[in-house]
């Protein structure tokens, strides 16, 4: 099963319920492909020798790794950096997440500004692309475990939205013009 993403609601309810739409309107990966964001599907349980997850790090230069567990006994701050997460924001560096464990959502803005939820689970592997609008959050699970990728030095700065400013914000809405 590979990831799955849907149109979400617009209910305050509980970020970590699955808002989808009535009826749902689901998401394809080639739809998600127009707006810029891949996935892979590897075997997670093998993430530290795993040659397909060192094809796809030499082939897109992710040169930096480490791992986030996102849980109340292991992450500091869990309630506020949870929060943090889930302001939306942007990067201008593309945004590189492995999941080896648990479950999580990323949400991203489509071409006319409506939240898609990724529903990601182990062994997902997800770029997004730098300039696009996006958050992050645990599902009711309330664990996951992330590999995070990075070409180069890892850069930890978010952008909370607006940041329409940035030649990169820019330079992403151009390529969705082309498709």
């Amino acid at each position: 099963m590979g990831i799955e993403a849907w149109y979400m609601d617009s209910s305050e309810d509980d970020q970590r319920k699955p808002h989808k739409l009535e009826p749902n309107k689901p998401v394809s990966l080639e739809d998600l492909q127009k707006l810029g964001v891949f996935h892979w599907k590897l075997n997670a349980d093998l993430y530290e020798e795993d040659p397909e997850l060192e094809k796809i790090r030499k082939e897109q230069g992710y040169s930096y790794m480490d791992i986030i567990t996102i849980h109340r006994d292991t992450l500091p701050n869990y309630e506020d950096k949870l929060k943090m997460f889930f302001e939306e924001h942007l990067h201008l560096d593309d945004e590189i997440r492995y999941i080896l464990d648990g479950q999580a959502y990323f949400d991203i803005r489509d071409k006319e500004d409506q939240w898609i939820r990724i529903s990601m689970s182990k062994g997902d592997l997800i770029t997004l692309p730098a300039g696009i609008y996006h958050r992050f959050t645990l599902d009711e699970t309330n664990y996951t475990k992330a590999m995070r990728l990075f070409v180069g030095e890892p850069v930890w700065k978010a952008y909370n939205r607006p940041a329409d400013d940035f030649d990169i914000r820019k330079k992403y809405l151009a390529s969705l013009q082309g498709s």
